[in-house]
């Protein structure tokens, strides 16, 4: 795993769905001059949608202009050298361009699942006998997003079949209801998982060897009844890590399997480490 400042590189595309975009950053070469970026995003498994924030320095008055174009969609990879993983992709909620100093700064705001939830008005109707996940399937395709299902799920048989007229999120919450399920947006991918559970059954090793730093930290995730006990821990990026993907934890203070229950990544490319902060909530142990 390399040090928080070893060959960290990024690329950064934008542009209208289906249109003419643009992308920045290291396009052609781990070592060539890049832009000044700085971004922040929150990731969590609830039905509200994903934000981030995303800082670039000195844009061109074009490529500025597609920015402002009407729900332009940003994706940002981050990592080191060629390994560059996801961090974050979504559409422009906000623009805004500032002096900072001598430079020109652009400030984004970036919703994932913003057009697909505000505005996507969806007309479903499936006859006779119908199983709930070819309604999820119907839904995705209405939105026009992939759709991603943990193994093992079981889904409701609906005798008299399923009707909906209305904004995509009321449909999928009357189906993940009707059928115990959770649903996210995670980098415009819908996930349906059992709650608490995982979306994989595969994870990743969080080590002091693969990059994790500090001592994890035990924390409350939730309030009132449903609060838990979880444990915060920081790595350097990794954006291949996400929500409820699954965590094996070694560190002196804490072992085990863990549930990816919140995400925060942050970074600069002129200055600092990059940094994954996490909240984790313990898997019980099964074969």
């Amino acid at each position: 795993m390399p040090n928080g400042n070893w060959l960290r590189t990024y690329t950064i595309r934008a542009g209208p769905k289906g249109g003419t975009g643009f992308e920045i950053g290291n396009k052609n070469s781990i070592s060539e001059d890049c832009l000044h970026v700085s971004f922040s995003a929150e990731k969590s498994n609830a039905e509200n949608p994903n934000d981030a924030k995303l800082q670039i320095w000195n844009l061109s008055d074009r490529n500025l202009g597609i920015l402002e174009s009407k729900d332009c969609i940003v994706e940002l990879k981050a990592g080191y050298g060629t390994r560059r993983s996801l961090i974050f992709v979504g559409n422009v909620s906000s623009a805004i361009t500032t002096l900072d100093n001598a430079d020109r700064l652009t400030e984004l705001s970036i919703v994932d699942g913003l057009v697909e939830l505000r505005d996507t008005n969806i007309s479903v109707s499936l006859n006779g006998k119908v199983d709930c996940k070819s309604v999820y399937q119907k839904i995705a395709d209405e939105m026009g997003i992939a759709i991603k299902f943990a193994p093992d799920l079981t889904f409701v048989v609906l005798p008299n079949g399923f009707s909906y007229v209305g904004k995509a999120k009321g449909a999928l919450q009357k189906i993940a209801q009707c059928c115990g399920h959770a649903w996210t947006i995670q980098n415009q991918v819908l996930q349906i998982t059992m709650p608490g559970k995982p979306i994989e059954t595969q994870g990743y090793l969080l080590s002091s060897e693969t990059g994790l730093i500090k001592i994890p930290k035990r924390i409350t995730i939730g309030s009132g009844e449903e609060s838990k006990t979880g444990w915060e821990v920081e790595y350097l990026l990794n954006g291949a890590i996400g929500i409820n993907d699954i965590v094996e934890l070694r560190s002196k203070t804490v072992s085990g399997y863990f549930l990816v229950h919140k995400v925060t990544i942050d970074g600069d490319n002129m200055s600092g480490d990059w940094v994954c902060t996490a909240q984790l909530l313990k898997i019980p142990e099964t074969k």
